[in-house]
């Protein structure tokens, strides 16, 4: 299943709709969507490595514009929306924590989580539910999430033909890689806040 929609997805980069769905990924991963826009990003990468920058650059302002809106679940509707989807992810007893984290180390932390695995949403919908400077906010999401996209586009188009033929060889592997680094972000939200 999953060779298929890496194959799929190697498929749409020559579309031109591609862009459009990379953005709309990128914009669902940072305020709701559990799949990270890299299973897209890195296999459109490889398809078109031409347009790896092009593409980082879609993926950090849609991940910056999803943000906005995870930003906005965690200020007015945490009680209803955000909370739900902190259940959902298991992830409802340390909210509290990372919400006081936040008036002495917010920066630090949109900075830093926004590099790692853990899930980007969470970090979006805590920042509105501590109530977080909007402006920094923005900022900082633009610098994180640009460095990270911007970071697989710089490998992408160095070593692309060469991790392309990893991928291609050892596919199952590298999912399994994939889905643990994954699931370990939300792992490490968990126990480490």
């Amino acid at each position: 299943m999953l060779r298929r929609l890496y194959d799929w997805t190697l498929s749409l980069a020559s579309k031109p709709s591609a862009p459009y769905a990379l953005a709309a990924v990128s914009f669902a991963e940072s305020s709701f969507f559990p799949v990270p826009p890299d299973a897209m990003l890195v296999p459109m990468m490889l398809a078109r490595p031409d347009r790896a920058w092009f593409y980082a650059l879609i993926c950090t302002i849609a991940s910056v514009l999803g943000g906005i809106l995870g930003y906005a679940i965690g200020l007015a509707f945490y009680d209803t929306i955000g909370a739900r989807l902190f259940e959902f992810y298991g992830l409802t007893h340390g909210v509290e924590t990372f919400r006081h984290g936040y008036a002495e180390y917010g920066h630090w932390v949109i900075l830093l989580k926004g590099l790692t695995p853990i899930p980007y949403k969470l970090v979006t919908i805590t920042s509105g539910l501590a109530g977080y400077s909007l402006g920094w906010f923005i900022l900082l999401s633009a610098l994180t999430r640009g460095a990270r996209f911007f970071l697989v586009a710089l490998l992408m188009s160095r070593y692309g033909p060469r991790i392309k033929s990893v991928i291609d060889n050892n596919f199952n592997l590298v999912a399994t890689v994939a889905i643990l680094v994954v699931i370990g972000g939300f792992v490490a939200f968990r126990y480490l806040i």
